[in-house]
């Protein structure tokens, strides 16, 4: 079975109840787009901003 790309922002986004079509709106782009780029190893500098991201929405719910 082939391994899972992009498991740490899947992860990360789970745990914190947070949904991709969430994070792909605050990237303005749409859920497809979004969920397709996760197929494929992203580059650190990309994670990252991501993690933020996750970060962000996490915060403007509290």
């Amino acid at each position: 079975m082939k391994k899972k790309c992009n498991l740490e922002i899947r992860k990360k986004a789970k745990s914190k109840a947070v949904y991709l079509w969430e994070i792909a709106e605050k990237l303005e782009t749409s859920e497809c787009y979004f969920i397709r780029k996760l197929r494929h190893e992203l580059p650190q500098e990309e994670k990252d901003k991501i993690f933020n991201i996750i970060d962000e929405i996490v915060k403007e719910r509290d």
